[in-house]
C-alpha cells in the first residue's frame, strides 16, 4: 500500500483503496448487542455532501426516524483535523459538546490514526462512536428500529428481497459508489481507465434494467434504490469533472437520468440534497485535483424538476 498527493491509500498499482469501517457495532431492538434502539438516545453526525452519509439521512426520513434519532450536520469544508461543527452556534455541536468530530472517534479508541468518516452514530451519554459502518447503519434503521417506525413508512429492505437487493448493490458499490472515487483517486493511468471503464459498463447494464422496470428490486423503493441515488445525484455536479468520469453527464444517459428524476422527486429524496455543500466540499477540500479551490458555478439543476414520466 501507498499514500497518495490526494492523502488516500491506494495500491501498487495506483488503484484506491477504501478504508474499512473502524467502529462496526450494531444497534439492536432487543439490545443484544450491547446498544438497545431508543429514541433519543444517539445522535447521527452527517455531511450532506457525503453520499454515504446521504444514505442515512434519506432513510431516517423515510422511516419517520427524525424525531427518534437526531441529526448533527458537519461544515462541508473538512480541515486537517477532519470534519468540524461549525454550522452550529459557538463552533460546537448542541447536542455532543464537541468541535470536531475526531473528538468522538479519540473518546471511543484513543489510539484511533485514520480518517474521521461520517455517517457515524454517537451514543448521546457517553460521547462515543457506535458505528461508522455505512452500510449496516442504514439497514439497521430499516430492521433494527421498527418499533419506531412512522405509520405507513416504507419497507426499503424486505425480507423476500433481500438477496436480491444485495446481489444488484454490490456492483453498484463496487462499480458506481465507489467506481467514481476509484476514478478520481487513481495513482496511475491504468487503475484510473480500470475504474472508467467498470463504472460506465455497470451504468450502461443499470440502464437497461431500469429500461424495463421503474426501480431496482421489485415494484417500489428499496435500498438498492437510495445507495445507487446518491451518486447519480452527485454526478453531473461533481464526479463528471472532479473525478474525470466524463464518458458522459448523466443528463445524456436517458433512462438514469428519468430515474434520478424520479426519485429526486419523491418525497424524502431531493428536498435532502444540498448541491452547494457538494459542490464546495468536493472542489475545496481536494486540492491536489482542483488546487485552485475554484468551486464551478454550474451546472444548470432546474432539469431535476422536470416530468420524469416513469410513474
Amino acid at each position: 500500500m501507498a499514500t497518495t498527493q490526494f492523502g488516500k491509500e491506494t495500491s501498487n498499482r495506483g488503484e484506491f483503496v477504501r478504508q474499512t469501517n473502524r467502529f462496526t457495532d450494531r444497534i439492536t431492538a432487543d439490545g443484544s448487542s450491547g446498544w438497545r434502539a431508543e429514541p433519543g438516545r444517539y445522535r447521527l453526525v452527517v455531511s450532506l455532501a457525503c453520499p454515504w452519509a446521504h444514505r442515512s439521512i434519506i432513510v431516517r426520513r423515510l422511516l419517520g426516524l427524525t424525531d427518534a434519532i437526531s441529526l448533527a450536520v458537519v461544515d462541508p469544508i473538512r480541515d486537517e483535523k477532519g470534519w468540524r461543527f461549525t454550522l452550529d452556534e459557538g463552533g460546537r455541536d448542541p447536542v455532543l459538546g464537541i468541535e470536531y468530530l475526531s473528538e468522538a472517534y479519540l473518546r471511543t479508541d484513543q489510539d484511533f490514526s485514520g480518517r474521521y468518516t461520517v455517517p457515524s452514530i454517537v451514543d448521546v451519554e457517553s460521547g462515543k462512536v457506535v458505528t461508522n459502518d455505512y452500510p449496516r447503519i442504514t439497514l439497521d434503521l430499516s430492521t433494527e428500529w421498527r418499533e419506531f417506525h412512522a405509520p405507513g413508512a416504507p419497507d426499503l429492505y424486505p425480507e423476500h428481497l433481500r438477496a436480491e437487493i444485495d446481489a444488484v448493490s454490490e456492483p453498484i458499490f463496487r462499480n458506481v459508489n465507489n467506481g467514481v472515487y476509484r476514478c478520481g483517486f487513481a495513482g496511475s493511468q491504468e487503475a484510473y481507465e480500470e475504474a472508467y471503464d467498470a463504472l460506465f459498463a455497470e451504468l450502461d447494464r443499470l440502464s437497461e434494467r431500469l429500461a424495463h422496470q421503474r426501480y431496482l428490486v421489485g415494484d417500489t423503493i428499496t435500498e438498492a434504490d437510495i445507495r445507487l441515488f446518491t451518486t447519480l445525484v452527485r454526478f453531473d455536479a461533481v464526479y463528471h469533472g472532479h473525478f474525470k468520469c466524463n464518458r458522459n453527464k448523466l443528463t445524456e444517459l436517458p433512462v438514469l437520468w428519468a430515474y434520478a428524476r424520479d426519485l429526486f422527486q419523491t418525497p424524502g429524496f431531493g428536498e435532502t440534497v444540498d448541491f452547494d455543500h457538494i459542490k464546495r466540499h468536493y472542489y475545496a477540500t481536494h486540492d491536489a485535483i482542483n488546487p485552485t479551490l475554484i468551486v464551478p458555478k454550474g451546472p444548470d439543476l432546474s432539469g431535476w424538476h422536470e416530468p420524469h414520466g416513469r410513474a
